[in-house]
C-alpha cells in the first residue's frame, strides 16, 4: 500500500530578484512501513517539500496525497495521520515534557485519560521519564530533540515526516534518535525523512532519493543506486549520480 505520494509537485515562491521554483516536479512514493530518505545538500528543496506533505504549504502545482488523502482537498484529514518533525524544535521552554505531551495531545483531541497514558508511554519510549518534571528550557539540545520527537508521536501517527531529524546533535545523541526512527519502523510507521548526512541515509532508508535544485534525480535503495553509478560509500553515489546527470559537482552546475 502506497501511504506517501508526490506527483509532480511544483513549488515556486517570488522574491525580489523574481520567481524562485524551490521544488520543480518532484515524484515519489513511499509504500507502508518504509522509511524513504530525501538526501541532499542544504537549498535543495528538501524542507519545502516535506511542508507541502505536511500540509503547511500548498503546492503550486501537482498533487500529494497522505494515505489517500490529498494534502489540498482534506488538510484535517492529513494533518491527523501525520507526525511532523521540523528542525526548529517548536516547543514551549515554560513547560515541563510531561505538560508538553498533554498540551500537544489534548490538540489532537485525545481525551484526559488516553492523553496521559500515551504521554507516559511516550516519555518512557524517548528515555525522558525521569525529565518529565523539569521545565523545557533547562533540557540540553538532545533532550529537547527528542521530545520534540515525542510532540509528533503523542497521537499515535501512522505517518511521521522528519526534517533533519539528527541536525545539531552530537555523535551520542544522534545515536540514540537515529535507533529510535529504527524502533518506530519496527512498530510499523511509515517514516520519510530528509537529510544531507551520507551516513545516517545509508544506514536508516530502505530507499532513497538524492535531491538537487528541487528535483529528484535518482531513486532506490543505497545498493541500487551504488551499482549504477558504482563507488566505494554513499558520498560517491551522491555525487557519481548527479555527474551521470550532467551536474558536474565544483562547476557552474556544481554541488555545494
Amino acid at each position: 500500500m502506497t501511504a506517501i505520494l508526490a506527483q509532480d509537485l511544483v513549488k515556486t515562491f517570488r522574491t525580489r530578484k523574481g520567481e524562485v521554483r524551490a521544488v520543480d516536479g518532484i515524484s515519489f512514493q513511499v509504500a507502508s512501513g518504509e522509511i524513504y530518505g530525501l538526501l541532499g545538500p542544504n537549498g535543495a528543496g528538501k524542507t519545502t517539500t516535506l511542508r507541502i506533505l505536511a500540509t503547511l504549504l500548498t503546492p503550486t502545482s501537482g498533487r500529494a496525497q497522505i494515505l489517500g488523502h490529498d494534502v489540498v482537498e482534506a488538510p484535517q484529514e492529513v494533518r491527523a495521520r501525520i507526525g511532523f518533525h521540523a528542525t526548529e524544535t517548536g516547543l514551549y521552554e515554560r513547560l515541563t515534557p510531561w505538560e508538553t505531551l498533554l498540551f500537544f495531545a489534548r490538540i489532537f483531541g485525545l481525551p484526559r485519560e488516553e492523553a496521559e497514558a500515551r504521554a507516559v508511554a511516550t516519555l518512557e519510549l524517548l528515555g525522558l521519564t525521569e525529565l518529565k518534571d523539569r521545565k523545557v528550557g533547562t533540557l540540553s539540545t538532545g533532550e529537547r530533540q527528542k521530545l520534540s520527537l515525542g510532540r509528533c508521536l503523542i497521537h499515535d501517527p501512522p505517518v511521521l515526516i522528519l526534517d533533519e531529524p539528527t541536525f545539531g546533535l552530537d555523535v551520542f545523541v544522534a545515536k540514540t534518535v537515529s535507533e529510535l526512527i529504527l524502533r518506530l519502523k519496527g512498530e510499523g510507521h511509515t517514516i520519510l525523512l530528509s537529510t544531507h548526512n551520507m551516513h545516517l541515509a545509508a544506514k536508516l532508508c530502505d530507499r532513497v532519493g538524492i535531491i538537487w535544485r528541487g528535483k529528484v534525480w535518482a531513486q532506490g535503495t543505497p545498493e541500487e543506486l551504488a551499482a549504477r553509478v558504482g563507488g566505494v560509500d554513499f558520498e560517491q553515489v551522491f555525487f557519481r549520480t548527479l555527474q551521470a546527470a550532467g551536474l558536474s559537482p565544483g562547476g557552474a552546475n556544481g554541488v555545494p
